[in-house]
């Protein structure tokens, strides 16, 4: 299996485009062709770790077997995630079903990708490199799951960027209170975006790039433009089809939706890659909180980020720029030129708008929508009432925009909803959606017992000991300061 880039340059193998991160023309590594399934060969694979296996064995076809398996078994070994089969999932009606995303060390889906990355990396990297330099920008839960999964992993530095005042408390007190001797977390002043351009400019700029491999790095990427990250989601897709099937939940030749909620694209992305390869995905529906530019763009075709940005109770979504959504136009039309020419548009611009039949294309297999803060809380109230399951706000976000699909498509397609992180992170917004607002004045570490107390659902130990942990990473820097600050941790440490 090879590699090129979104923009067109060489192709490459699986390990070169893992430790690149990005392609030097500033375009993201695909697969040069998918891989078909056969899901007769796969539906009696006995555990999550070994379908695992068998996926990445298709994509990552420079690795050995061995190598795979040592970086699944690492990732995956007993204790890293609280339940055996890595995600769970809950049946919440006949047709409606919970996929949990978040029984990993930070309690969030990121961690199925990211513990599973630094072993991809450490086995990627050139012999004449001395360190690799992870750099992360996140809204919210890359951060701390990249931060875990690469904490004193030899020859790694990671250096996270965060919006210092866009995500949430618990979000925030997890990367500052992060240990490792390898990791570096700053908060920018600034928003999601600013910070994921910011470290795209510094990956594709020459001056930033040399300075770092004279002393000894090489720039790679945690986020989900790396496909080393992309990989490991593809295969919950994957599983929980499976399970459903051996379940009795559905029959072998029947279609399903999968509802992400969505920001950078990298998770809903993950799903149509599966639908590629032969899982029976009805549709892919966006939801996106009010910064709704990529369920717009699954709409009408126009990708506009020339818009009022909003800061809302589900900070990791709060984005105007997904990066991966350039990965799906590539995976739709096989044009890096008319690929490029979106981009361009995008940065010159703002927006760019592609053809019908493009468009068409997308809507074969996505549909979009979005929920409003308040639409949110009451998806938040709903659930808990109708099924006594308790979500965090993205999740939830899911859960009205799906509504919003059943009533204007009238579908009844059997429908998985992906949980993508625990309630307990966001725990001061789901009490107030439960409550009506009463305890918007507690401190949001207080929210937790409360929470707890009013619903019996227990506070993750993680979470709970987030308090009595210093602050190791207490810096705050303006958005144009992201390189000086990379140079003095890695000068320093």
């Amino acid at each position: 299996m090879r590699y090129i880039s979104t923009r067109g340059s060489k192709e490459v193998q699986a390990k070169e485009a893992i430790y690149r991160g990005i392609a030097e023309d500033g375009g993201l590594y695909t697969p040069v062709s998918i891989p078909s399934l056969d899901i007769g060969e796969i539906k009696n694979i006995d555990s999550y770790a070994n379908l695992a296996k068998y996926i990445f064995e298709l994509y990552l076809t420079d690795f050995t077997k061995e190598e795979i398996a040592d970086c699944i078994d690492r990732a995956y070994s007993r204790g890293r995630f609280d339940t055996k089969d890595i995600v769970g999932i809950k049946k919440l009606s006949p047709g409606l079903f919970a996929l949990e995303l978040w029984h990993g060390p930070t309690y969030a889906f990121k961690d199925v990708a990211l513990q599973v990355l630094p072993h991809l990396l450490l086995k990627s990297m050139p012999s004449f490199y001395k360190q690799a330099l992870i750099l992360v920008a996140t809204s919210g839960d890359t951060g701390k799951a990249a931060l875990e999964g690469f904490k004193d992993v030899e020859r790694t530095k990671i250096v996270v960027f965060y919006p210092s005042e866009g995500v949430s408390d618990v979000q925030k007190r997890q990367m500052t209170t992060q240990e490792g001797r390898n990791t570096f977390v700053a908060g920018i002043k600034g928003n999601f975006d600013d910070a994921q351009s910011g470290v795209k400019e510094i990956f594709t700029s020459k001056k930033c790039i040399d300075t770092i491999e004279n002393l000894g790095f090489f720039f790679t990427s945690a986020n989900s433009i790396n496909f080393g990250r992309l990989l490991p989601q593809i295969v919950y897709y994957i599983w929980s089809y499976l399970v459903l099937l051996k379940a009795g939940d559905i029959s072998e030749d029947e279609k399903i939706n999968f509802v992400v909620p969505t920001g950078n694209f990298g998770n809903i992305l993950a799903g149509f890659i599966a639908k590629l390869m032969g899982i029976p995905i009805n549709k892919l529906i966006v939801a996106s909180n009010i910064n709704s530019v990529v369920a717009d763009f699954v709409r009408t075709g126009l990708y506009d980020r020339r818009r009022k940005f909003y800061k809302t109770i589900s900070p990791s979504m709060d984005i105007l720029v997904a990066s991966n959504l350039e990965r799906l136009l590539y995976l739709v039309t096989r044009d890096s030129e008319r690929v490029k020419r979106y981009m361009l548009d995008l940065k010159t611009e703002g927006y760019f708008k592609v053809e019908e039949e493009v468009l068409k294309e997308i809507q074969e297999s996505f549909w979009g929508d979005f929920s409003t803060d308040d639409q949110t809380r009451n998806s938040i109230k709903t659930i808990y009432r109708e099924y006594g399951y308790l979500v965090d706000p993205h999740s939830a976000v899911g859960f009205d925009v799906y509504t919003k699909y059943q009533k204007q498509t009238s579908d009844n397609t059997k429908t998985v909803v992906l949980q993508t992180a625990n309630p307990y992170k966001f725990a001061k917004d789901v009490l107030n959606a439960l409550f009506d607002g009463e305890y918007n004045n507690i401190d949001p570490f207080e929210a937790l017992e409360i929470l707890y107390a009013k619903t019996g659902v227990e506070v993750p130990e993680g979470i709970k000991s987030l308090l009595s942990k210093p602050i190791l990473h207490p810096d705050v820097i303006e958005k144009d300061k992201m390189f000086d600050f990379i140079l003095e941790k890695i000068r320093d440490n």
